[in-house]
């Protein structure tokens, strides 16, 4: 089995040139390059000065704004760091933090009476292609306990639509603890909000800005003329454009450059740091000390922000990257190979994630009354009125065939079985659903794809702050303090994906009662003059992937049918091939993953590069069982304490593995299911013995995963 260990990567680069001068990559923003140094007591790279335990600490209470509604850069970056650690893992101490994850917990995985606080210098720069209409953020962080003589680099690409801090409770601890610089991107997705009405924008440090004075330094600013935006602000008034939904640039097909981009940026910022110094006729000159590949990198994020790591992968002509480590990532393939789970095939996989997402969008709500739900009704958020609606909406609409409310559940429940969602994750649809992450992830990439323009209201849709979350009327976000405030905020609480902060989405075509554009999750379908989480949008948003009319009706015509076209397009341009070019990777999932099904994600992945590499392949895969999609929903729901173990502690150990592998050559543990056991309260503290056990080193043949004859097989 091919290995990379940092003796081969310095052998290989040794023919490069030693004597070439460090020069700023054409693909970062000059002017847009800021450097910071934090002294690890007041403030530091990993907590932001907060340090991890005590009452205003990351486990502790938010920190505040001197002027809640004009937050300085400073703070914002604080409480950004504060807010992206609590929604990557579950941040009770029962559930895990600060005893087998946490700024406190030493490299060695033992908590100690230590706040974690890492000292080192931070560089921020855009990464654009000289339009000004890019501007990914970027951002490197080199910790003062950098070896320069053993160096290493972690990419932290952000996680779902995530500013440029949404990877540091994941990579970013285990990077700086490790010594290594950590190369952040938020991947032309990140937190970008055009307040449309009063023209203002996000900056690279999250403050806001007018937009015609921020220009090209704009996070992001609709691809609107003037003209275009008074007309829109006329017909359609209060509304936001979000970066990711609105960009008009698919950044998901990019993602790969764009973690490519952040390594490359962090080579230029290690060489300008150790790099040797000259001055020829006054001209001060630095010469690379550090050329691709003599630096130790591994490539690791988890959901999308994973990825992107296999995308950049994939895309490694320099070869930047020495390993890969993903958790539940979120990538595509176009094909795979046989899946077999239990010794029985695996009918759906590798669909998109535009397929399956919008499906689930449908049919979660409904899916929430199933006969399982009966006796765990701690895992339901829906109310019984909430349900029956939904799934009237989808009798309406000819989506179900059944006649009462119960077998509607349960048919609905057996179509998600049937798109792929293992039955392991049947009783997270209604969270899922209720909190809207699906509805909400379903409709910012029906924008991205579809290149669709914010004054397309595609399916009917908007965004923007209301009065209150029950009355969900439209008003101009100044209207309201608290609105007016989140939005000068969004930058530090905001994951870009609304609803978020102050935005919400909006049906713009609710009914009576609640006439006119109107909060989702309140608003009254047109085609049922029911509140039933607008059955109406969520049917569109399916129809423009089946290229029907509600999902199963007439074909589409006119502008329907070009915006299907261009969104099938889209997704076209985000599918990876799997061919990861030797380079050793891991894959790690929770089996009752319900936001991105492992038969669509990593088994996906894993057969497509069996198929593609080989069965020799060096990539390997960890199938957990007891693990799902959010760590931090653990923490935030009773359900969950005593059914789901935290993934973090599985990605946190497959890095361990990784960088033996590459630092000293140690052998990593072959594909297998890892059995795991949750608490049986959420008043015990998890323990590694009892709940999370080491990933063994040579698993139970009953435990192993394998590929033969073109077919992986899973143990169930």
């Amino acid at each position: 089995m091919a290995k990379r260990t940092l003796l081969l990567f310095l052998a290989a680069a040794a023919c490069s040139s030693g004597s070439d001068e460090n020069t700023l990559p054409s693909f970062v923003v000059a002017g847009s390059v800021v450097t910071k140094s934090y002294d690890g007591n007041s403030d530091d790279l990993l907590t932001g000065g907060l340090g991890a335990l005590g009452a205003n600490s990351i486990a502790g209470n938010a920190p505040g704004f001197a002027n809640p509604a004009s937050p300085t850069a400073a703070e914002l970056r604080t409480r950004a760091i504060y807010t992206n650690y609590r929604a990557l893992v579950d941040i009770t101490v029962n559930g895990g933090y600060g005893t087998l994850y946490g700024p406190n917990v030493d490299v060695n995985g033992n908590p100690t009476l230590g706040q974690g606080k890492i000292a080192g210098e931070e560089w921020l720069a855009y990464d654009d292609d000289g339009t000004g209409r890019v501007n990914v953020t970027m951002m490197v962080q080199v910790p003062s306990s950098f070896d320069q003589d053993k160096p290493c680099i972690v990419t932290g690409t952000s996680s779902g639509s995530r500013g440029v801090y949404g990877a540091i409770a994941t990579a970013g601890e285990w990077g700086l603890k490790h010594g290594c610089a950590v190369a952040y991107t938020d991947k032309g997705s990140g937190m970008g909000v055009h307040d449309l009405q009063n023209n203002t924008v996000n900056l690279i440090d999250g403050t806001r800005a007018d937009a015609a004075d921020a220009g090209t330094t704009s996070n992001f600013t609709a691809n609107l003329t003037d003209a275009d935006r008074t007309a829109f602000n006329t017909a359609t008034s209060n509304r936001f454009a979000v970066k990711h939904a609105h960009s008009q640039l698919n950044p998901e097909k990019d993602w790969g450059l764009y973690t490519l981009h952040a390594i490359e940026f962090a080579y230029y910022v290690l060489n300008q740091k150790f790099g040797a110094r000259s001055s020829d006729a006054g001209n001060a000159t630095v010469t690379r000390k550090y050329h691709a590949g003599q630096i130790l990198t591994i490539a690791a994020s988890v959901s999308n922000g994973g990825g992107a790591s296999l995308a950049a992968a994939e895309q490694d002509g320099q070869h930047w990257i020495s390993g890969v480590v993903v958790g539940e990532p979120q990538v595509q393939v176009a094909s795979t190979s046989a899946i077999q789970s239990g010794g029985t095939a695996v009918a759906a996989k590798a669909k998109p994630l535009y397929d399956y997402m919008t499906l689930a969008a449908l049919y979660q709500g409904c899916a929430a009354g199933a006969a399982i739900y009966s006796s765990n009704a701690n895992m339901n958020l829906l109310t019984a009125t909430q349900i029956t609606n939904r799934c009237a909406g989808l009798k309406a609409k000819g989506l179900l065939t059944a006649t009462t409310q119960q077998a509607q559940s349960d048919e609905a429940l057996q179509k998600l079985r049937d798109a792929g969602y293992e039955a392991d994750s049947d009783l997270l649809h209604s969270t899922h659903f209720s909190t809207y992450a699906t509805p909400a992830v379903a409709l910012t990439y029906a924008n991205a794809y579809a290149r669709a323009s914010v004054k397309d209201n595609l399916c009917g849709y908007s965004f923007a702050a209301v009065d209150s979350q029950a009355s969900g009327a439209v008003v101009a976000v100044n209207s309201v303090a608290a609105n007016a405030q989140g939005l000068a905020q969004i930058f530090a609480n905001g994951n870009g994906v609304p609803p978020t902060g102050p935005i919400e989405i909006i049906n713009n075509n609710s009914v009576a009662p609640m006439t006119g554009p109107h909060r989702d999750q309140v608003s009254v379908s047109a085609s049922t003059n029911t509140a039933d989480f607008n059955i109406d949008g969520a049917a569109c948003l399916r129809g423009l992937w089946t290229g029907t009319v509600d999902g199963s009706g007439a074909p589409l015509t006119g502008t329907p049918l070009s915006q299907s076209n261009a969104l099938k397009a889209g997704v076209q341009q985000v599918q990876r091939s799997a061919r990861l070019r030797g380079i050793p990777t891991i894959l790690v999932q929770g089996r009752n993953d319900a936001l991105v099904p492992i038969n669509h994600a990593s088994r996906a992945y894993y057969g497509a590069n069996k198929l593609a590499e080989g069965a020799n392949s060096p990539v390997y895969y960890y199938e957990v069982t007891n693990a799902q999609h959010f760590d931090t929903f653990i923490g935030a729901f009773a359900g969950y304490q005593t059914r789901f173990i935290p993934l973090h502690r599985y990605v946190l150990e497959s890095l361990d593995f990784m960088y033996k592998h590459l630092r000293d050559g140690a052998v990593i543990p072959p594909s297998q299911v890892v059995r795991t056991t949750p608490r049986s309260s959420g008043n015990n503290v998890i323990s590694k013995s009892q709940n999370v056990p080491d990933i063994p080193a040579t698993p139970a043949a009953a435990d192993q995963i394998t590929f033969s004859n073109g077919t992986l097989n899973v143990p169930q």
